[in-house]
């Protein structure tokens, strides 16, 4: 319980060092919120979306889960993506993923963890499509940066793919979709140069006629 009361009495501390600062803080947040982003990236406890980019609360909408996938199945998920982008208008999607995940080392790993096996499997089929590449690299640890960058690669193409995104296309909409990485070692963000803002960015098989 100590610890607990600990988080609520820096709750305290945290509303009123902002009251203190700005008055007006509280009653703008909570009559909108206007981000211009969506971030989708892993749970990992390490890292803190709005404080990485100098977001402030309101600038940003995020969805995270373990190792960020993006699955299309998973209905929270895909309402985060549709209130982002049809409600909030949001320009940008970031799918964010990080070396040292801990979801991307256990999909490289044949151990038996439970329920979170499910879940994974997304991972572990992108390492199955890549098993050359990543079989050429030298160590475990390059292994996983390099599977921590294609899943990043692969769910932005998830994002792209959904009828979510592509009908925002087809409305004129301006939104573009991005996959960044970051590094825990020097608290940096590194973007894998995968920027899409169009249905003619991706394979004709993935996109919908009407």
């Amino acid at each position: 319980m100590e610890l607990l009361e600990d988080c609520l009495d820096a709750n305290r501390r945290w509303a009123a060092a902002r009251r203190a600062q700005d008055p007006a803080f509280f009653r703008r947040l909570e009559a909108l919120q206007s981000p211009d982003l969506l971030w989708i990236g892993c749970s990992d406890s390490r890292l803190p979306p709005n404080e990485i980019i100098g977001r402030q609360p309101g600038e940003l909408f995020v969805h995270r889960n373990v190792a960020n996938i993006v699955e299309h199945t998973d209905l929270n998920c895909l309402a985060v993506l549709q209130f982002a982008i049809d409600v909030l208008k949001v320009r940008h999607v970031i799918v964010c993923g990080h070396y040292g995940c801990g979801g991307v080392r256990a999909a490289l790993d044949s151990r038996r963890l439970g329920l979170i096996d499910t879940w994974l499997r997304n991972i572990r089929d992108v390492r199955v499509r890549h098993r050359e590449e990543l079989a050429a690299l030298a160590g475990a640890p390059a292994r996983a940066d390099r599977l921590a960058e294609l899943n990043v690669l692969t769910q932005v193409a998830n994002v792209c793919h959904t009828n979510i995104v592509q009908d925002a296309w087809r409305r004129g909409q301006s939104l573009s979709v991005h996959g960044w990485i970051y590094s825990l070692a020097d608290g940096l963000l590194r973007d894998l140069s995968l920027n899409v803002d169009s249905p003619d960015q991706i394979a004709p098989e993935h996109r919908f006629d009407r």
